[in-house]
């Protein structure tokens, strides 16, 4: 029969718990919303006895903490998760880094990194594939020993979390007097709600921990609303329930050999009826129309004149071209493309928007550079409104619409010769983007008008194969160098012969990992190949 234990029966069952497995680890995975790839996992210790079934972690883990004895607990833990990821290595089983917590009583312990470290060199696990956490509560008081007890940590190699942040009292200072390598953001804090106020909050931290220079896992996401607004500002990675909950030792190591994963619960009807705090919020009609009725739209702010991006709409995206994806967009200096002409063309724009309150236009051109299609020159309308101030800082809503066509077409009457020029010397290369785990091609405009592509090619390379791009006889070579990439080759070039003219052009491939070093995606180039 099913019962909470009192003091007395768990510290008698205690010893035996731990020698027997009673005391044992789930795995809550860490999920990069924008790719669906797991990044990471955290361990979390569970009690299951044999006869009073489950004991509850707020209720079996002060007693641990009072008594003394929850070290040997999270020792228990720390070998449990060496053992497994060792499994793991030796079955060929590529793990991700699991996160393993450090309690405030662990810190305080003489000696425990010592411990943890011996454990680790046991079964010769390489630090990468094991995290600390430590919550921000636990240098309350103690900061001097917890930045020794980092330090320590850092020596023997190491990544420090900080778990719970911004549940605490402190968390400013916290940050500042640790160098902690990742902050996991305590949703809670917020009470479900990241909407007006709350996203501000929340918006800052993210923007903060980006100045610093350390990633931000969101950490109890629980709706795909949430996973979307902590990716629009620039959080990529979330844990909690919408993608896993804890999950036992086979069912997380079957998810290890999942390439990409998808949420568990289905995104909410987004239908409730402008002041500038709705725009953090996912379940407001201000958002439902940013995101899915405008064309392209963004939200920044504008300071002294520095321009951050906050967030920006798929369409948008869309309209930058050049195959960006949003986190491009947002970790970008938007200045960057902007000569010094249009850039004063586009301050000048703001300026009017700060004075007038009312909606502003201009046209720039910028330069673009992508990873694909390398660099271009674009036409963009922008349609701008001031919808917050604070101080000297002013928060946008923009609206853009690429016009390069258009401008083209109205320079071409001035300047054809020019045009002609630049396009004969673009039309000898050609780009695309491969994603590795689909086996989709994203082919650039010149591949699409000239080779007759579609906007995404399924299955590649065999429909460029099948309709004579690459002959014949470089087929199974290049079939080869796809199969080089998905076992993670960084770079391949050779000299092929493309179309049924064997037109000679110098092919090349360069490699994207993941985070954990996993093959993500790769870019290619067609190069023609012109005698000298």
């Amino acid at each position: 029969m099913e019962r909470k234990m009192n003091e007395q029966e768990l510290l008698a069952s205690f010893d035996e718990a731990l020698q027997q497995g009673h005391i044992y680890v789930l795995y809550q995975p860490k999920i990069n919303h924008s790719t669906g790839r797991m990044i990471g996992a955290e361990a979390l210790m569970r009690w299951k006895h044999p006869i009073y079934g489950t004991q509850y972690p707020s209720d079996f883990i002060p007693v641990l903490e009072k008594n003394d004895l929850i070290y040997r607990a999270d020792l228990g833990v720390f070998q449990a998760v060496c053992r497994f990821l060792r499994n793991c290595l030796d079955d060929g089983v590529k793990p991700v880094p699991i996160s393993v917590n450090m309690s405030r009583h662990d810190i305080f312990r003489k000696n425990y990194v010592d411990e943890i470290e011996k454990l680790r060199v046991k079964y010769d696990i390489p630090t990468k594939y094991i995290h600390t956490e430590m919550t921000e509560t636990s240098a309350i008081g103690g900061m001097e020993l917890v930045s020794g007890v980092l330090k320590q940590l850092h020596e023997f190699g190491y990544i420090v979390e900080m778990d719970d942040f911004g549940s605490g009292y402190s968390s400013l200072n916290v940050l500042k007097d640790l160098e902690v390598d990742i902050i996991k953001l305590d949703m809670r804090f917020l009470s479900g709600n990241i909407g007006g106020r709350g996203g501000t909050i929340i918006t800052s931290i993210v923007q903060m921990a980006k100045w610093l220079g350390t990633p931000v896992i969101a950490e109890g996401v629980e709706t795909m609303e949430q996973a979307d607004y902590m990716k629009s500002i620039g959080c990529n990675y979330v844990q909690g329930y919408l993608y896993s909950k804890p999950i036992p030792e086979e069912a997380f190591r079957q998810k290890l050999t999942q390439l990409e994963h998808e949420p568990l619960k289905p995104s909410m009807d987004l239908i409730q009826t402008m002041d500038a705090g709705k725009f953090w919020n996912p379940e407001s009609l201000e958002t439902l129309i940013f995101n899915h009725f405008v064309g392209g739209a963004a939200i920044f702010t504008y300071q002294d004149g520095k321009v951050e991006v906050l967030r920006v709409n798929k369409k948008y995206v869309k309209e930058m071209g050049m195959n960006m994806i949003e986190q491009d967009i947002l970790d970008s200096d938007p200045w960057h493309g902007f000569d010094d002409e249009n850039r004063k063309i586009y301050e000048n724009m703001l300026k009017r928007a700060i004075h007038s309150r009312e909606e502003e236009t201009c046209e720039t051109c910028r330069t673009i550079c992508s990873k694909i299609c390398g660099e271009d020159k674009i036409y963009i309308r922008s349609y701008v409104r001031m919808i917050g101030s604070a101080e000297n800082q002013y928060l946008f809503y923009a609206m853009v619409q690429n016009i390069t066509m258009e401008k083209q077409q109205y320079l071409a009457l001035y300047d054809s010769e020019r045009r002609f020029r630049f396009a004969s010397e673009q039309a000898n290369v050609y780009a695309w983007e491969y994603t590795i785990a689909t086996r989709q091609m994203r082919p650039c405009f010149r591949c699409m008008r000239d080779l007759h592509l579609p906007p995404l090619v399924e299955n590649y390379p065999e429909p460029a194969i099948e309709v004579g791009i690459f002959p014949a006889d470089y087929a199974d070579m290049y079939r080869d160098w796809h199969r080089q990439l998905e076992q993670g080759t960084e770079y391949l070039e050779a000299i092929i012969p493309l179309t049924v003219g064997r037109v000679p052009f110098h092919v090349r491939y360069t490699l994207e990992k993941d985070e954990n070093g996993n093959p993500l995606k790769a870019y290619g180039s067609a190069t023609l190949v012109v005698d000298k």
